[in-house]
């Protein structure tokens, strides 16, 4: 499950409203880091490319040396990169991630996709969060969303109905605690 918890503890530091900054909080309650799955792995991908190109190539071991060889081998190895250009940009575009830190005082989302240099973020008091998973009519199913601190952001849209509903789970325990 392509949820990763990084460290879980319970502290009671200063309220947001003394001024303290996120780094004087102390240790937070809760820190997942969220990213998509990922099938295929790098050695994966070599294998995967390499069985392609073999494949590919058996029916021109019939036609070598003659002139439909060199005619052909042009398409053979426009697929092969064509395949291979279509999982480079698959593996670019799953390099986002999602982290939600949790303090007494604070929640913090943060949202870091490939093509943006600043990551997005959210903040809000977990007293006022509120944990939705909307079932149908989002843009996925389970769709989960926390609003709190005047929006309302998405949050692993990218994950499975199943994880999102675990997610959600994990979230309001969390959020009851604090």
């Amino acid at each position: 499950m392509p949820i990763h918890t990084e460290s879980v503890s319970g502290s009671r530091e200063a309220p947001a409203s003394s001024g303290a900054s996120a780094s004087a909080r102390g240790a937070p309650r809760l820190r997942l880091r969220l990213t998509p799955h990922q099938s295929l792995t790098a050695e994966g991908f070599v294998w995967f490319i390499g069985a392609t190109a073999v494949l590919i190539s058996v029916p021109l071991l019939s036609i070598l040396g003659t002139a439909v060889f060199w005619a052909l081998l042009p398409f053979i190895v426009g697929a092969v990169w064509g395949v291979w250009a279509a999982l480079k940009r698959s593996w670019r575009d799953r390099a986002l991630w999602e982290e939600v830190i949790l303090w007494d005082d604070l929640i913090r989302v943060e949202r870091h996709e490939p093509n943006r240099r600043a990551p997005l973020d959210w903040e809000a008091n977990p007293y006022w969060v509120r944990v939705a998973l909307h079932a149908s009519g989002g843009p996925v199913p389970n769709y989960l969303t926390l609003s709190g601190g005047g929006r309302e952001v998405e949050l692993g849209a990218f994950l499975t109905p199943v994880e999102r509903v675990e997610l959600k789970d994990r979230l309001e325990r969390v959020l009851h605690a604090a």
